[in-house]
């Protein structure tokens, strides 16, 4: 198994069908970002009750997505963290079966509704940032002229640089969000 295995979680259709739910993604970043938590510290967190959390804390478990952190907590106050730091997932893995079409949906816009509230939120939030952070943010976006091929060597090229950044977490760190994408676009040039 390579480092980047370990770290991501490679998303099957029973994956994919746990991710569908906005709610479970979002509990699924809170375990990953911030660490293990408890039904009721995560109810807070997102509004909803503990037994809502806890019905979606299951449905994450069920799909390998958690477990339990069994060095915390009583038989009372189950707490909760992630199995991994990521996902990785091919969409061509799930375009055959029509059974995953709405799952796939859901997930994908989830994903892109949930970079934007982080990038937003960096935005509205920028001016708390101390100065020796506030030049290292960087937002790119371009569009190359690639082949399909090109564009996944890019992405795993991407992928490689971000796993040799892995390490155990320092009490010096910040917590930094990385987002990649690579997709196609249609042109949609003037004509005359």
């Amino acid at each position: 198994m390579g480092k980047t295995e370990r770290y991501l979680a490679r998303v099957d259709g029973r994956i994919l069908r746990a991710l569908s739910h906005p709610l479970r993604v979002e509990i699924l970043e809170l375990l990953r970002e911030d660490g293990p938590a408890t039904a009721s510290g995560l109810a807070k967190r997102v509004g909803e009750s503990s037994g809502t959390t806890s019905w979606h804390l299951r449905q994450l478990a069920e799909s390998g997505l958690i477990a339990e952190d069994t060095e915390r907590g009583s038989r009372r106050d189950r707490w909760w963290k992630a199995v991994h730091e990521g996902d990785r997932m091919s969409a061509a893995d799930f375009l055959d079966d029509p059974d995953l079409a709405g799952p796939l949906n859901a997930y994908a816009h989830t994903m892109i509704e949930r970079r934007y509230a982080a990038e937003s939120q960096f935005v509205a939030e920028v001016r708390d940032w101390a100065d020796d952070w506030i030049d290292k943010v960087n937002f790119h976006d371009s569009s190359l002229p690639l082949t399909p091929d090109e564009a996944a060597a890019l992405s795993d090229e991407i992928l490689e640089v971000i796993s040799r950044y892995r390490r155990p977490e320092k009490e010096s760190d910040t917590q930094v969000r990385v987002h990649w994408a690579a997709f196609p676009r249609k042109t949609r040039p003037e004509t005359p």
